[in-house]
């Protein structure tokens, strides 16, 4: 049976704590899914960092907080990147009223749970997945 591997990578400071309890709760969260984990890299990186990524690969002209990409072979473990762009959380955060660490579980939740199979570009989507984001940060906020 493979260990699932998740990394945080850090292009841009993050004061991201207890690192290693996030990384158990997001293999729980696959399980809790159905999913099977295999490695997980999160990259967090400036503005202008993922502007980049999202113009070369998405051919998408514009900021976003966060773009995932399974790189999975098909009926396979669930092996991807997330990038997350550090200014954009940052951002957010200060335009929902949201403290910062609450955004930034809150992007990587919504991360995972795309490659969990949740989608977010129609509007009834968007709902499903604002509720399960929040269903994790839910246990997240009771795991402590």
């Amino acid at each position: 049976m493979t260990i699932p591997t998740i990394q945080f990578n850090f292009l841009e400071p993050v004061g991201l704590q207890e690192r290693t309890r996030l990384k158990k709760f997001l293999v729980n969260l696959f399980k809790k899914e159905g999913k099977r984990l295999g490695e997980l890299q999160y990259i967090f990186c400036s503005d202008d960092y993922l502007l980049e990524i999202n113009r070369q690969y998405l051919n998408h002209d514009y900021y976003t907080d966060i773009i995932t990409f399974d790189l999975s072979d098909r009926g396979q473990l669930v092996n991807a990147e997330i990038y997350i762009s550090v200014d954009r959380v940052r951002e957010n955060a200060r335009e929902y009223g949201n403290s910062i660490r609450n955004e930034f579980h809150r992007v990587i939740f919504h991360g995972a749970l795309h490659l969990c199979g949740y989608k977010d570009k129609k509007p009834a989507q968007q709902k499903e997945m604002r509720e399960m984001e929040e269903k994790y940060l839910g246990l997240w906020a009771r795991s402590t």
